[in-house]
């Protein structure tokens, strides 16, 4: 892959989306099963980034770093990074699907509320039938690591042996327990990609096409969970800006 990007503590890999699924699926070819994951930065996981050592230590070991959202892109553009374009994790994962035909790509979701991986999974299989759903899991709320649960999932993935692990847990427990599990989980690439579980059940909608490009998803989202992303949305919009600063002056 092409030299990174380091931008607000971050390594960012400068791929495009048709890079970045290329990439992935190479790791998924491969008989080797190590579990190479990919996070996908936006603006919440930057500001989260510098005060969290956890978050950090599992982005640094990141086999994959690619910008979720466009004000994360606007940045770079003026920090004269020049970050090429965003690669959300709600559009990569369907992206490798689409790229999957002729693979015979196993995947494994874990994540979503009760009931919600079982409709992600009959959506796959109607629009990509060509990907085996080799299995599901959705654990309890407090699900980490350490939790009663976690070797219910391992035992569930590892039986399994998928190719791909979508990890829709939010950031940034999916990030940090698919770092502290890496050495454990017998897959070949794991997605850290947050609601696309719920996206692909048709449980949440994405916002629309305009203001996916406006870079305006985020006020969809908060539009729709106001109770529980205004807080923290107002958060990191006054912080976002003050670490773009902080970032022109050590320049």
């Amino acid at each position: 892959m092409t030299e990174r990007v380091h931008m607000f503590g971050i390594d960012f890999d400068p791929l495009t989306m048709q890079q970045s699924v290329a990439e992935i699926l190479s790791w998924t070819e491969k008989n080797e099963y190590r579990c190479r994951y990919v996070v996908t930065p936006n603006v919440d996981h930057v500001v989260k980034f510098q005060n969290d050592p956890t978050f950090r230590a599992a982005y640094k070991d990141a086999a994959m770093v690619v910008v979720d959202g466009k004000p994360v892109l606007w940045a770079s553009r003026i920090l004269r990074k020049f970050l090429p374009t965003t690669v959300p994790g709600s559009d990569l994962f369907p992206a490798l699907l689409d790229a999957a035909k002729g693979s015979n790509l196993r995947v494994f979701l874990i994540g979503a509320a009760e009931g919600v991986a079982e409709k992600a999974t009959k959506q796959i299989s109607t629009r990509w039938p060509w990907v085996t759903v080799c299995g599901y899991y959705s654990p309890p709320m407090g699900f980490n690591a350490l939790s009663p649960h976690n070797s219910t999932a391992l035992e569930m993935i590892n039986r399994s042996r998928p190719d791909l692990l979508v990890i829709g847990l939010g950031a940034p427990k999916q990030e940090i327990w698919v770092h502290a599990m890496r050495n454990r989980l017998q897959v070949k690439a794991a997605l850290c990609v947050g609601a696309t579980i719920d996206f692909l059940a048709g449980e949440k909608t994405r916002a629309p096409k305009f203001m996916q490009v406006l870079g305006l998803e985020w006020l969809h989202r908060m539009l729709s969970e106001p109770k529980r992303l205004a807080g923290r949305y107002w958060h990191d919009a006054k912080v976002f800006p003050k670490l773009i600063i902080q970032e022109l002056i050590s320049k």
